[in-house]
Formats: structure tokens, sequence, C-alpha cells
């Protein structure tokens, strides 16, 4: 097909009455030219403009679109040129025919078991970054310049032993001040052995759990919990099993006697196995791994009582199961001073900690870490060595020199007024337009706050009608691993400027309000 022909053959596709969105119907059909070669590679797509006004439909659905193919590899992008299509498979072998339209491919090996798993569901929003996209800190506020000076110092003349492979556990001297830092700021016991650097905290709770737990063994995690890490355990085919987090925390079985936040066992949890997806209630039996978010509940916000901190703790030593603690942003706590976390605790040598500096720096940075017990440190850092080859020792080396020289301190502090700040403008704009018509929840730490929907809404409906109007945010029930009535939305505001925060609600307002008379009437698409 030659691309001045697509919006014909784009406008005879589209069915602009039909139940599917318009934007999914473009975005489908643009996928099967492309991967069916109608659309061969390097062929230049109309710009969004011009693809807008020749099939009557607006420029946003078509810059959505555009920027999902980009993201996907379909098509890229080439500043002042134009938007062209990628070569999204090889060249056809010597002697074959190319395929025509319509004709059917040879049939070949389809996804694993464990990829499909691993694939369904998940759904990434075209951008990362604006409003109300939840979990992103504003890079642009970033010490860029400091950076780059830091950088500078160590690619002048660069050491032989920071561009090879990394040695076990990562760079010594950000082990050394990453050591320091953690003591001061999070109440971490541990000794700069006890850090392995990782490529960020998906990457610590994977290291862990194929340490720690084989195929077929049951992990605990929140309910609800962030789905990225239920797909990485679910990929080391392990068994999952979601317990309910009440106002302090993740409840422990009703076989713990006399400690608190016990619940019964009847109805309390529910198990996923990660291989069959079977369903079942297991609470009674020890779990091999036990992941929390004990500083900011991930996604809720809520805090874990010291009480029930000590009750984990207990737990994990008596059964010999181990706790992962993913202390994903707690260093941004608003009206108290964070709080210490769950490791800081652990006298038995049984909390895995796990953080990164996505949150606190920029998530482009892909650098983490886990803090192991004394038992644990030969093994993990031979298993990251060789898991993963791990390098970026460059990158380690000027973070380290960031840190070492208080660049990172203060640049949390700074951050997290201005956090604060945009935190209490988007509550203001949802109090003037809703007053207690939505209540709002997890907005005491983080990057994030939770905004309940009417009972009944479609809260992924509305993020979807939210994101055409160019407004990304998360609806809450994929967040949870079992069916649940509870539905909502995450706001994030850090990467959202003072001046947008109004402006933006109020378009999102116009996707909600509809649903405060009506909870089941379908969010309305944009009009063209």
């Amino acid at each position: 097909m030659r691309p001045a022909s697509l919006s014909d053959w784009l406008a005879a596709s589209l069915d602009k009455q039909g139940e599917e969105p318009v934007y999914r119907q473009l975005q489908r059909h643009l996928h099967e030219a492309i991967l069916s070669h109608r659309l061969a590679a390097g062929s230049k797509l109309p710009s969004s403009r011009l693809l807008a006004q020749e099939l009557g439909i607006a420029r946003n659905t078509v810059t959505e679109v555009y920027a999902h193919l980009t993201v996907a590899g379909y098509v890229t992008s080439r500043s002042g040129s134009g938007t062209y299509v990628a070569a999204t498979a090889p060249e056809t072998l010597a002697g074959e025919t190319p395929m025509s339209d319509g004709a059917v491919p040879a049939p070949g090996r389809a996804l694993s078991v464990r990829g499909r798993r691993l694939v369904d569901g998940v759904g990434f929003a075209p951008t990362q970054w604006g409003a109300f996209m939840p979990g992103v800190p504003d890079v642009t506020e970033f010490p860029s310049r400091v950076w780059s000076r830091l950088s500078n110092r160590h690619w002048r003349r660069p050491a032989p032993s920071l561009l090879t492979y990394a040695p076990s556990g990562g760079h010594g001297p950000l082990r050394k001040v990453l050591a320091e830092h953690l003591r001061t700021s999070r109440g971490v016991r541990c000794q700069p052995e006890q850090i392995v650097i990782t490529t960020g905290a998906h990457q610590a709770i994977d290291l862990a759990a194929r340490l720690l737990a084989d195929p077929g063994e049951r992990v605990w995690i929140e309910e609800p919990s962030y789905w990225g890490i239920r797909s990485v355990l679910r990929s080391l085919g392990l068994e999952l099993e979601a317990r309910p987090a009440d106002g302090e925390g993740m409840t422990l079985p009703s076989s713990v006697s006399g400690l608190p936040g016990g619940m019964s066992s009847t109805n309390s949890t529910n198990s996923v196995n990660g291989s069959h997806g079977s369903h079942g209630t297991n609470s009674e039996t020890p779990p091999a791994l036990i992941l929390l978010t004990p500083s900011h509940q991930y996604p809720l916000g809520m805090v874990m009582s010291l009480a029930r901190r000590r009750a984990w703790l207990d737990y994990a030593r008596q059964h010999g199961s181990w706790i992962i603690e993913d202390d994903y942003d707690s260093e941004f706590r608003y009206g108290s001073r964070p709080l210490e976390c769950l490791q800081g605790l652990d006298t038995a040598g049984r909390v895995i900690y796990v953080g990164s500096f996505s949150k606190t720096l920029f998530p482009g940075l892909r650098i983490g870490y886990v803090v192991v017990p004394d038992a644990l440190v030969d093994a993990f850092a031979k298993g990251a060595a060789e898991l993963y080859r791990e390098g970026q020792l460059q990158q380690q080396a000027i973070l380290a020199d960031f840190i070492f020289e208080g660049h990172l301190s203060s640049h949390i502090r700074r951050m997290r007024g201005l956090y604060g700040q945009r935190r209490e403008l988007l509550k203001e704009a949802v109090a003037q337009r809703f007053g207690n018509a939505l209540p709002v929840s997890g907005d005491d730490a983080g990057l994030h706050l939770v905004v309940d929907l009417p009972p009944g809404s479609d809260d992924g409906a509305v993020a979807r009608a939210a994101l055409a109007r160019g407004i990304a945010v998360r609806p809450l029930r994929p967040y949870y691993m079992n069916p649940s009535d509870r539905t909502g939305l995450l706001l994030g505001y850090a990467c959202v400027p003072d001046a947008q925060i109004g402006p933006a609600f109020g378009i999102l307002s116009e996707v909600i309000e509809p649903l405060i008379n009506d909870p089941s009437t379908p969010p309305a698409m944009p009009t063209p």
C-alpha cells in the first residue's frame, strides 16, 4: 500500500459509530498494515494534522496513536522530518516471495504459557510524563549541571576499571556512601558489603526471588499491590497469595496468636498460582517470601504501624520466611519525618531491603540496590554477577560523588517541599470541584494520591477517556490481584507544574462529573 492511499483505506475501515473506540480501531489497523507489510519499512506516514483532517477525527487521537506506535517500536519519529514505518521484521529471505495481502503466515512457535502470563493485561500509557502520571518525579528539576560536572570529571580520563563489567556487588565507593546515606536517612543497619547494586527495584526483587524461593513456592503480597512486581514473581513460577491491607498494613494470618493484625483465613486471602492461575486459600501455610511496602503502601498509601511491623518480623523469624521490604518512595513524607524502615528493626536477619533512585533522582538512571543480611552477602553478589553481568560503573561512580558531596540529600529536601506544594494544589482542585463526593486518600507521602470514584464506576474507562484528552491517570482496579468493588484513580502530582494542576484537573473533571449522578454512565470520548 502506498502511504498516499493510507487515508482512503483507513476511512473505509473505521467505524465511528461502533462500540470499539476510534483510537483503538486506528491503532489496530495501523498495527496490521505495518506487520503485514502493506506499509513498507521506511514509508512516511501522513502528519497527525493531515491524517486527522482526512479521517474527520480529533488530532489528539492521531497523536496518541502515533505515540503508542513509537513506544511500541512500529514507527520512528525524526525531528523536523516526520514519522516513518520502522523495520519490524527481517528482509525476505533469498528465494522467498513476499506475503501478499490476506496471505496466511506459516505456523511458528507461539509464546510460552509463562510468556503469555507475563504480557497479558499489561497496558502502558503512551506517555510516562505529565498530568497526572503517578510515580514519576519532576525530572526537569534534576540538578543536571552538577551531574554534568561530575560526569566530565570521570570521562575526562576514564579509568579502565570503570569501563568493564562491574565487580561483585557493584562499585565499591558507591556502596560505601550509600550505606552511610541509608543509615542516616532511613535507619538501615548495614555495612557497604551488604549492598548489591542493581538496575532498579524490579531487578533487585527478581534477584531475591530467584535466590530465596523455588518455582511453586508461595509468596504473600499486599492486596492491592503493584502489578509489575506481580509479573516478576509470576514469571519465576511462584504462587502468589494476596493478603488484604487494612489501616495498619498487610494483615497477618489468624494462626498468629497474641499478635495484632490477624484475620480470619476463611475469607481474607486468595491465591493465584504463578503457572496455572488456579484459585484457593492457603493462608495458614507459611510462605517462602513476604513482600511489604511498610513505609508507604502502594498504591493506597497507608503506613504500617509499629505493632504490625514487629508482628511481621516475629512471624518471619518463627517460620523462616524472608521479608522483602520495598522502600520505593519513603523519602517524600509530608508533615512528619520519614519513618524508619522495617529492616532497621530486624534483629534476626530476615529482611531483604530494596530501594532505587528512580523517584529521588530520575527513572532513566536505572540504578537500584538491595541490602541483604550478612549470611546472604556472598550469594547475592555472585548471583547478580552470574545472572546480569552488570556494568554502568561510570554512572555508579558519578552517583557516588553526587551522594558524597551532599547533592542527593539537598535535592531530596528541595523536592519534598515542591511535591508537598503540588500535593496541596491537587487536593484543593479536587475539593473545589467535587467537595466530599470524591474521597482522597494516600496523600501523606509519595508522589501520588488516590481519588475514589462512585461505586459501580468503570475506572478503566475513565482512564482511557482521560488519556484521549491528554490526561494520564492510572485506574485503581488493576492493582488488585482479585476482583474488587473499589474503583478509583491514581493521580500523580510530582511531574505537573503548579500552574497546570488546576487546568489539567478541570479536563479530568469533565470525564468524572457524569459519574456522580450515575456511576454506570460510560465516559464520553472526545468528539472529533
